[in-house]
């Protein structure tokens, strides 16, 4: 082996060494946005079902917030799009709350507060800016408050909790940079 191919491989472990925090960040986001994601919408699916409504129709309802009305015409192109957006939604609120830490270390010291905090900033995030911008055709009364409180519990618990939590533990691992 010459010496070149020694700076080769040392370059190269070095660069392995200095992405290993990003690859560790990448996937408190990742993990984060997937956990809360599928928790999100197994219960969502469970909940339409419980009413005697088509979780199908439920995503296809989430896909009416780009495509409006003509999205419950689409079939399995626009429920798989509205799954689609949801995850998007899950993986943007992961992203969100893993930046912010990065500013409000506080985030990650007492990431259960945090992560409880964050749930109900996304449920409100989502009811006051997103739905009012999207083409979601909304119902012309608002929903019982037992109804509203139930869905701020869900995204506490399995929204922002679990966002919170992978972030620390990519905090605990080692493998995010410290700003003060």
């Amino acid at each position: 082996m010459s010496t070149g191919d020694g700076v080769a491989r040392d370059l190269a472990l070095g660069e392995a060494v200095e992405t290993a925090p990003q690859l560790g960040k990448l996937r408190a986001v990742l993990w984060g946005g997937l956990t809360a994601g599928v928790l999100d919408i197994l219960y969502a699916s469970v909940a339409t079902a419980v009413r005697g409504r088509s979780p199908f129709r439920m995503l296809q309802s989430i896909a009416s917030g780009v495509l409006g009305q003509a999205s419950f015409e689409g079939g399995s192109a626009t429920a798989t799009l509205g799954l689609g957006l949801h995850f998007v939604i899950a993986f943007g609120a992961a992203t969100v709350f893993f930046f912010a830490s990065r500013k409000l270390r506080v985030l990650v010291r007492h990431a259960i507060p945090s992560g409880l905090a964050f749930g109900v900033a996304v449920y409100f995030f989502m009811q006051q800016v997103v739905l009012p911008l999207s083409a979601v055709q909304r119902p012309a009364q608002a929903p019982p408050l037992s109804l509203v409180l139930i869905n701020i519990a869900v995204h506490m618990l399995l929204v922002g909790l679990p966002i919170a939590l992978f972030t620390r533990r990519a905090e605990v691992a080692g493998v995010t940079t410290h700003t003060r």
